[in-house]
Order: structure tokens, then sequence, then C-alpha cells
């Protein structure tokens, strides 16, 4: 989508009811719901992190959202693709500027580069007990990207029109980590799988734009 378009058509985000749930639902793991329930009471005290769904315009004027591949290490969120994002610290006045810290750590995009619109749903992580506030963000600019090498093993620029293509919504066998294969929903973005929490956040995020394009 030539991002000028986008522009017009994104500003009408801010009057939408979030989805929530029932967006969550179409990406959501099978295993998901049981494992909710068993976290129910631990679930009170999760910890807190925000993330960042930026777009922006590429070279060809088009329009682009940017994710990240995180670097292996030993944890339930190793070598998974996300949105920059991470924990809320106690210094971070509240969660929107904890998305707006991780982004500028984690990819170098400074806060002035971009306009924060609105928070989606916050969605609740069982296997690292993190409750995550998603934003989404626009940049009128081309961005540059820095990674962060010792948490981020690749920027990932996604076109909005590939992100839209309901033909890149699959169902594919991942290893939980719980260390069994299942089934889940993903989403196929330039080759990577895409599934789970991002996945879900992703889903809420599809059917607000569709609303609007």
């Amino acid at each position: 989508m030539v991002f000028k378009t986008f522009l017009e058509s994104i500003v009408k985000i801010k009057h939408l009811e979030l989805l929530g749930e029932s967006s969550h639902a179409k990406m959501s793991p099978p295993f998901r719901a049981e494992l909710a329930k068993k976290m129910k009471e631990k679930s009170k005290d999760a910890k807190k992190a925000a993330v960042m769904a930026l777009f922006y315009p590429n070279e060809e004027a088009n329009t682009n959202l940017v994710l990240i591949l995180r670097n292996t290490y030993k944890g339930v969120h190793s070598a998974q693709v996300g949105f920059p994002g991470g924990k809320y610290e106690k210094d971070d006045e509240n969660l929107m500027v904890t998305a707006i810290r991780e982004t500028e750590e984690e990819i170098g995009v400074m806060p002035q580069m971009y306009d924060v619109l609105i928070p989606m749903s916050p969605i609740y992580i069982p296997p690292s007990n993190f409750m995550v506030h998603p934003y989404i963000g626009v940049s009128e600019e081309k961005l540059n990207f820095i990674k962060q090498d010792d948490e981020v093993e690749a920027v990932i620029e996604v076109k909005l029109s590939e992100f839209l293509n309901q033909a890149n919504c699959i169902t594919t066998r991942v290893s939980t980590s719980m260390n069994v294969e299942v089934d889940v929903p993903a989403f196929k973005l330039n080759g990577f799988i895409v599934w789970g929490a991002t996945a879900m956040m992703l889903s809420e995020l599809k059917d607000l734009l569709n609303e609007i394009m």
C-alpha cells in the first residue's frame, strides 16, 4: 500500500473499539486456553512488558511494518519473531514509555522519529508469566535500523501488503516451550514463521486495519 494512502487511513484507528479476544482467538495455539487456566492465579502477579507495532515508508514509498528475530538464548522466547519491546522498568513513567524505550534500544529508532497512535489489547503469555501491552506507532519518514546485537538477530521489514494477504496465514508445526510438537496457526512473513502471542497481537492489528483500509 502506498504510504500516503496509509497515512490518510491509519488516523481512523483512534476511533475504533479494540477487538481483543475475538481477534486473538484466530491465532491462538490449541494449548493456550488450558495453560492460561493453570496459570490463572500466578497471572494476577504477572510481570509487565510493552511492544511497538511500528509502520513506516520504505524506499518505494510503500508501507512497511518492522518485526525482529530474537537471538538464540536459554529462554522460552529464544529465536522467535516478535515486535521490538521488552520488560517494564521501575523508572518507566508508563507502559507506553517502556515500548518507546525498548524500541530505541533494540532497533535504534529514536522517540522523535514517530508518533504513538493507540494501545492495542494486552495479552497474557503463560510460559513467561508476562502481560504484554502492544502499541501502534507510525513514522512518516523512512527508518534506518540499528539492531541491538546481544538481543536481536535480525530486523525484519514486512510489506503491509504481505501482512494483509490472507494467503500468509498458515498452519504449521512448532515445538513449544513444553517440548511438545503441535500444529498452530501462524503468519508466514518474509519467510519467517510468526506464531504464539505475537501472531495473536498481529491478528488484532490486521483486523483493525481491515476495518479502516
